[in-house]
């Protein structure tokens, strides 16, 4: 038996036709052809060990029933919720049941005749009884009332021994709550100084520990006192954790630290801490979120969720523990469990990426995460947020042999290393200096964040590019400064967004990384299924560790300021931000043209010429292209678009006119590309670069990342990296030159009438009428997609037919079961 992951490849209804154009040279995500390795859109490469069992939509949690005969999943994403049964010895899946709301939590009856899990904001916990290997109906344990009357949306789940008692950690209220399981009554509840995410019990049951989620420490609860009685220190974002057999020693993941803590419960303290990344470095980006020991208790397996691998580690002798390798897995990994001889894994985003040539505007009328409003759907639907499935991994535990080969493989899959980050790729002579402190003829950074556009969106009309014409709606009638731009500068067909949806892609697009309670938590609200929008410097849980690009200018005394983005109007919630932001810029709202964006500007851009005083790094936003869809009354979609496109023009003429130029550069990128369809992959989107010192009416087919525009960005303005993976990504130097051409950029004029508004009454408009754009996303992009979809095509226009690209996932072989 072959101990790599063996592959069956799916190859649905591929057509030739998309792909002509597309150079042969060009790297795009999909199967490598080497070492049964999948390239992801970000860069990193998937090669998983073992078989798999495909599950749902972003599996959180995996529990192990006590005589080992169950697994239980519960799928916390964006789309469809379920709580999963599978029978361990065949490794098949045995019931699946959906849900109107869950998440994390999740715990079998040690009797086995009970699975319990968390209702989300439901604000319940969900009583399966388990009957000939089926889930029933589930019963439920109210804690409060259902979102928005009631803030609880329970977390990690503990039961007693004896069946009588379940614990349950909030992650919206902040508290233990204690349950009668006879009478199914909530019986005492304790504050918590912190976001909750996972409880466990000591063997003795006197004692509950619960991980901080978003903070740095552990409490202790006494049970029988009913009150915190301890607090130990940990890394940063503990999340999950597990006790030995004896309740001695817990092992604690801190999710933004890379790092376990070791804690001997006897004295409450750490007694070591174990780094989990691939190398010695401080960077983020391994995400440690999963921990399982061995049945000897002798090795701890630990998941990192944004290496996409288990680290392994000898733990035999706590406190002196030492690392053993590393084990190759799928996309995500969100929790580790053992059972004898085997490991599992639950892979929170599976095992490829993929294409959406199919959406998201599809015939459709579900908000933004497919979760169902009583509104028929289309079969095919292909939104971003909803079309990676997770699975399960069965791994052979691996001889000594067999770990040196896992732990080559995972390097081999792993384009972060620690040499980097000193000297990152480039070439002698290049404006993009290679090395942090070296020099660039470049002095100031203009970085736009647009709103959520795919590549095939826009620029599919590029007859040059690697586009398809067909899913092109704001081509070059309505967006001719960005053609202009593309043509004049460099046309870039191979670029992707690190990021899924807004809530993940303005803190991918300002750290080059999205926390852990980033990840795991926007699929819930986006899945309209309660809880808050506060991802861009809202919540504080959220933010990385070290903070964001504006922090780091401020620790290397970069001057920078921000219009638009993580601010509105003069106001922000990030402390690095405040007395470094335009007063006169708005945020985010669709009622603002870009326009008004824009003057505010030129307004604060040409005081601080005058005072000599503009900022090296400027971050501005231009969010008009997200739409109002057909929102009666609302600018039309392809006027926002046209009208965001002036606004880009005009700034760019604007600052090349300015006395700057000379050694100025500008990088437009859109925070996501969860908008719109296409053909090579969900996360393809447009970026542009300009300045004199950027190569003209040049291709570019290399594969770029918003991480490597970031990059990019950090060597021109001498700032360390922020993550793992903006220092593996590689910087876009290849778009630019020592030979400057100092032209001026001459903005096109709208082919389109930007005050043009929405006027027809249709099925469309009513449904734009019951959208949220208070903020980005709040509006069901499902539906908000079909409707701009018509707006372009025609209220009756019928969609092409569903195309995917290739679509690896590992399979068991027939001899296996």
């Amino acid at each position: 038996m072959n101990h790599f992951y063996k592959v069956g490849v799916i190859l649905a209804s591929i057509i030739i036709s998309l792909f002509q154009g597309k150079p042969a040279s060009a790297q795009t995500p999909g199967p490598t052809g080497h070492a049964q390795q999948v390239l992801l859109p970000n860069g990193w490469k998937l090669s998983p060990a073992g078989t798999a069992l495909t599950l749902g939509d972003l599996p959180l949690n995996l529990q192990v029933s006590p005589s080992g005969k169950y697994a239980a999943v519960t799928n916390n994403g964006e789309s469809t919720q379920t709580v999963q049964l599978i029978d361990l010895k065949h490794e098949k899946l045995l019931d699946t049941k959906v849900v109107g709301k869950s998440w994390y939590g999740l715990a079998f009856s040690h009797n086995e005749k009970h699975l319990y899990a968390s209702g989300g904001y439901d604000n319940i916990i969900l009583d399966f009884h388990i009957d000939n290997n089926q889930l029933s109906v589930p019963d439920t344990i109210r804690l409060a009332k259902p979102w928005p009357k009631g803030r609880v949306c329970p977390t990690g789940i503990a039961v007693s021994k004896n069946d009588l008692v379940l614990y349950s950690v909030t992650k919206e209220d902040n508290r233990i709550y204690t349950i009668d399981l006879k009478s199914k009554k909530v019986i005492d509840s304790v504050p918590l100084p912190g976001i909750a995410y996972s409880c466990v019990l000591s063997p003795n049951q006197k004692k509950l520990y619960v991980s901080l989620w978003g903070k740095n420490h552990v409490v202790v609860y006494n049970t029988a006192k009913k009150k915190i009685t301890g607090e130990i220190k940990t890394g940063s974002h503990p999340n999950e954790l597990v006790l030995n057999k004896k309740g001695t020693i817990l092992f604690v993941a801190n999710a933004n630290d890379n790092t376990v803590s070791v804690i001997n419960t006897g004295k409450n303290k750490v007694i070591e801490t174990l780094s989990a990344a691939l190398y010695p470095t401080r960077l983020t980006g391994s995400t440690t979120d999963g921990l399982a020991l061995s049945k000897d208790e002798k090795t701890l397996y630990i998941a990192n969720a944004d290496n996409n691998c288990l680290a392994v580690f000898d733990v035999s002798e706590p406190g002196d523990s030492k690392s053993k390798g590393f084990i190759p897995v799928g996309w995500y990994p969100t929790n580790v469990k053992t059972l004898g001889n085997k490991i599992l894994v639950t892979n929170g985003k599976g095992f490829s990426s993929m294409a959406n040539p199919d959406g998201p505007q599809p015939v459709s009328k579900k908000d933004d995460s497919g979760y169902q409003q009583g509104i028929s759907v289309k079969k095919h639907v292909q939104y971003i947020a909803g079309l990676f499935k997770g699975a399960l991994s069965f791994i052979d535990n691996p001889d000594e042999a067999l770990l040196k080969k896992y732990t080559r493989q995972v390097y081999a899959n792993t384009p972060f290393n620690e040499k980097k980050v000193k000297d990152a790729p480039g070439e002698k002579g290049n404006p993009i200096p290679r090395k942090k402190g070296d020099a660039s003829p470049i002095k100031y950074v203009f970085y736009i964040i647009k709103e959520n556009r795919t590549y095939d969106q826009v620029m599919g009309d590029v007859k040059k590019g690697n586009g398809v014409d067909s899913l092109c709606i704001f081509g070059k009638k309505v967006t001719p400064n960005h053609h202009a731009i593309a043509n004049d500068f460099v046309l870039l067909d191979n670029f992707y967004t690190d990021a899924e949806v807004s809530a993940d892609g303005h803190n991918w697009s300002t750290a080059a990384y999205a926390t852990d309670v980033v990840e795991k938590t926007w699929p819930t609200y986006y899945g309209s299924r309660g809880g808050t929008y506060g991802y861009e410097g809202q919540m504080k849980a959220s933010y990385p560790r070290d903070g964001y690009i504006w922090n780091y200018c401020q620790r290397a005394g970069v001057s920078y300021r921000s219009y638009g983005e993580f601010c509105n109007m003069g106001k922000t919630s990030l402390k690095a931000l405040k007395g470094h932001i335009c007063p006169k810029s708005p945020g985010f709202d669709l009622s603002i043209k870009d326009q008004v964006r824009v003057d505010a500007w030129m307004h604060d851009f040409d005081s601080l010429v005058t005072r000599h005083a503009v900022p090296h790094f400027n971050t501005i936003r231009l969010s008009n292209d997200h739409t109002s869809g057909q929102h009666l009354g609302s600018i039309a979609p392809r006027a926002a678009v046209a009208d965001n496109d002036l606004a880009l023009g005009r700034f760019l003429e604007h600052l090349s006119l300015s006395p700057i130029w000379k050694e100025s550069v500008v990088f437009v990128l859109e925070d996501d590309a969860q908008n719109g369809p296409d053909h090579v992959d969900a996360h393809r989107s447009p970026v542009f670069v300009a300045g004199p010192y950027v190569k003209r009416n040049a291709v570019i087919h290399d594969m770029y990342s918003t991480s490597g525009v970031l990059r990019t960005i950090e060597l021109i303005l001498g700032l360390p990296p922020m993550s793992q993976y903006d220092a593996a990504a590689t910087p876009l130097y290849k778009c630019f030159t020592n030979h400057p051409d100092f032209t001026p950029y001459e903005h096109k004029p709208a082919n389109i009438d930007l005050n043009k508004r929405n006027v027809a009454v249709n099925a469309s408009s009513r449904l734009s009428a019951t959208f949220d754009f208070s903020h980005e996303d709040a509006a069901p992009d499902i539906a908000l997609n079909e409707v701009i979809w018509k707006a372009i095509k025609g209220e009756n226009a019928v969609m092409p037919a569903p195309r995917h690209s290739a679509f690896v996932v590992p399979v068991k072989d027939d001899d296996d079961d």
